[in-house]
């Protein structure tokens, strides 16, 4: 049996033609037609994965809303934005409440497969880590892989997939200036500067947030990014 994925989509049409199109991929798709009727199905098991549109019947930020529900329940659980809300204003929105992508409704079938499969194979990817890598330590600072798991001075911080992949790229690494290039590639991501930039924001509010002290990222203006020792 494929892995489980939730669409949430009000438009019974489009909602359709992706759990169509994501079964013949070979996923366990299943769609829900509003915000309630998810959360109701998500309360009893979550799926593996929940694609989100913004706009869900009369609530216009319905969306966001089961974004904010989701996290809640799960930080490492993926999330992906599918929607024709595509200013900078609602991508940065989405990725800050801690979605992992945020994709156009123009974005083909196959490009969405891809994203499904990138955010899978990183998950895997950690859980099978090499022996040297399964626990990675620097200072306050506790790294494992095989459970997804980053602790700051003992507390945890709860980061997505996403942010996950993209502190265990920097703290592989430390000293080392990753390019946002490299980050993409690292974490199998296919974005843009300015979403790679959400993303280190709103990895240094969490640990901020529970260490005001935290400055471990440092930005090298004009090239990338760096953990410092």
């Amino acid at each position: 049996m494929g892995r489980s994925i939730a669409i949430v989509e009000d438009e019974p049409l489009i909602r359709a033609n992706y759990v169509e199109a994501l079964n013949r991929f070979g996923y366990e798709a299943r769609g829900y037609g509003s915000r309630a009727e998810a959360s109701t199905a998500f309360a009893m098991r979550l799926p593996e994965l929940v694609i989100i549109d913004i706009g869900l019947g009369d609530e216009p930020e319905g969306g966001f809303d089961l974004c904010r529900e989701l996290r809640a329940k799960s930080a490492t659980l993926p999330l992906i934005f599918l929607t024709a809300r595509d200013s900078d204003f609602d991508v940065i929105s989405g990725l800050r409440l801690g979605a992992d992508d945020y994709l156009s409704k123009d974005t083909s079938l196959h490009q969405l497969a891809a994203r499904i499969a990138a955010l899978f194979r990183r998950i895997e990817s950690l859980k099978k880590p090499t022996a040297t890598e399964n626990v990675i330590t620097h200072g306050p600072l506790v790294l494992e892989s095989e459970r997804m798991r980053i602790t700051w001075n003992g507390t945890e911080i709860p980061l997505t997939v996403t942010e996950f992949w993209m502190v265990h790229t920097l703290v592989r690494f430390p000293g080392h200036v990753k390019n946002r290039d490299q980050l993409m590639r690292e974490a199998e991501l296919v974005v843009d500067d300015a979403t790679i930039t959400s993303h280190i924001k709103r990895i240094r509010k969490k640990f901020i947030a529970l260490a005001p002290e935290f400055d471990a990222i440092e930005t090298v203006h004009g090239v990338g990014y760096r953990w410092t020792p």
